[in-house]
């Protein structure tokens, strides 16, 4: 029995060494071992999980498109308020492909991403064959960029407009709005004022951007520097842009917009968007999850958009209007364009009020982006921006009758995605749960490791106990200072009755 209870003891201490020893290792070494197996698949390397991600991207992205359909154009035209209703939305399921895929020895790689978009008939509240009165953009934007030309030359333009029948309202369909339509005017617009259109044929706000690519990036791998991973290091072999009056705001930084560094904190991430024509700052906002996996939320700020007044630093993206807007027209062929948030939302209150129709709000207007901070890589996304044209009575064009400057959105349009199926279910599995088995095993085996030595002590006490109750005593010596004790009571005491009778 004390052989089996020591050898018990023995194992139990020896277990909760070992239950201490391999759960200090994984508290010390974990994180380091996940931290390495982040940077092993996050950089851009064929041998990474990531790589096949970044170069077909798997998520299925859509792009949705609301129109402002103009319901009132004779009234506008006389001076009026323009009255728009939302049309939409038009549903495109987004395929991107990277092509030209080229690595460099200074740790950086280049390629050109092209975009193919498909109509999702099932997705949309209506057709591509639906018509839409919407301002006729090439001749009201023909008409701001001629404004100061002299008067002998609008009112050549004006007379060719009037011979083409081009009014300030066009009646078109979605697709060809969006994918282009045949149209004189621009050929008439390049014989009057050749230059001005730097290009003829045929004219659609998206006919750049199917079928097409985003232009040449070159972007840092992170084999050794993990932390410039993603990072632009030049767009069309440009360092910075040049459409700007600031060097600050023709700066290329952040990332090409798909992924970012990995361990993130909770501050700001930047991308590069040749669609904006400049780079863009978002900020946190707030911690969550999606399907399971924890997430940084990113939105836009309100400086965003911001007019160089309201925030100096933008004063570089100046001429500028009201805060909410920014001018693209350097990037968009002089042409008096703006973007902005859509329905104006974070815009001055006067650009909501100088039309009827809009009704800006966070939930279905505000941009964001969710990243899992660990990875850099989105979860989900949906970047949204509106197009606006700028229009107003041109002296010497009698198409532009008494419209009175204000800045009218055309469309909106929200490029979205997030990850899903059995993407989701590998990221999920090596990139969250692994890692959290890991942290709650260490935890555990910590745990556990403090029974297993007590009980082990608690048995070795026991033990000794037990042992030293069994163990015979040994017999009680004689006193040598009291060697009478060792008689018998044979001697009496003084007082005891025989003695006295004696004396008697």
């Amino acid at each position: 029995m004390a052989v089996a209870q020591r050898r018990l003891s023995v194992g139990l201490g020896l277990a909760g060494l070992a239950c201490a020893l391999l759960g200090g290792c994984m508290l010390l070494l974990g994180p380091l071992i996940v931290k390495q197996q982040v940077i092993k698949n996050v950089r851009i390397d064929p041998s990474s999980i990531s790589f096949q991600m970044w170069k077909d991207i798997p998520v299925p992205f859509y792009m949705t498109v609301h129109f402002f359909e103009v319901l009132n154009p004779k009234q506008v035209l006389r001076g009026e308020k323009p009255v728009l209703r939302q049309r939409g939305p038009y549903v495109y399921r987004e395929y991107r492909v990277k092509t030209n895929i080229t690595f460099h020895d200074n740790d950086t790689v280049s390629f050109l991403e092209y975009r193919h978009l498909f109509f999702q008939p099932h997705l949309s509240n209506g057709t591509e064959d639906e018509y839409i009165v919407v301002p006729n953009i090439m001749l009201m934007g023909a008409a701001v960029m001629v404004e100061k030309l002299p008067n002998f030359v609008k009112l050549l333009l004006s007379g060719a407009l009037a011979s083409l029948k081009q009014e300030a309202f066009m009646n078109r369909t979605v697709g060809e709005i969006m994918w282009g339509y045949d149209d004189p005017l621009i050929d008439a617009i390049n014989m009057i004022i050749p230059g001005l259109l730097p290009f003829k044929g045929k004219f659609g706000l998206f006919m750049d951007f199917n079928n097409s690519n985003s232009g040449l990036f070159t972007v840092h791998r992170g084999m050794k520097n993990i932390s410039q991973v993603h990072l632009v290091d030049s767009w069309n072999g440009l360092k910075k842009v040049n459409y700007w009056r600031s060097s600050q705001c023709n700066m290329i930084n952040g990332t090409a917009g798909e992924m970012w560094p990995p361990f993130m904190s909770p501050t700001s991430l930047q991308f590069y968007s040749p669609d904006a024509c400049r780079s863009l700052t978002l900020v946190y906002e707030q911690s969550g999850h999606f399907q399971g996996v924890p997430t940084y939320r990113f939105v836009a700020p309100k400086t965003l958009f911001a007019n160089g007044t309201d925030y100096p630093p933008n004063e570089g993206f100046c001429p500028c209007m009201q805060s909410g807007i920014q001018n693209v027209s350097t990037c968009r062929f002089n042409a008096p364009m703006f973007i902005s948030h859509p329905h104006f939302y974070n815009a001055d209150p006067s650009l909501v009020n100088a039309v009827e129709g809009l009704h800006p709000s966070k939930e279905q207007h505000g941009l964001f982006l969710d990243v899992h901070p660990m990875t850099g890589i989105p979860m989900n996304c949906s970047i949204k921006l509106q197009l606006n044209l700028y229009t107003k009575h041109v002296s010497g064009i009698i198409q532009t009758g008494q419209i009175k400057p204000v800045v009218l959105p055309l469309l909106w349009f929200a490029e979205s995605g997030s990850i899903e199926g059995s993407v989701l279910k590998q990221f999920y599995t090596n990139l969250v749960l692994l890692p959290l088995v890991m942290e709650y095993l260490q935890y555990i085996l910590l745990g556990l490791s403090v029974p297993l030595i007590v009980s082990a002590a608690l048995l070795m006490a026991r033990r000794k106990r037990g042992a030293a109750e069994k163990s015979p005593r040994a017999p009680a010596r004689p006193s040598r200072a009291n060697p009478s004790s060792e008689t018998t009571p044979l001697l009496q005491d003084s007082d005891s009755p025989g003695q006295l009778g004696a004396e008697a």
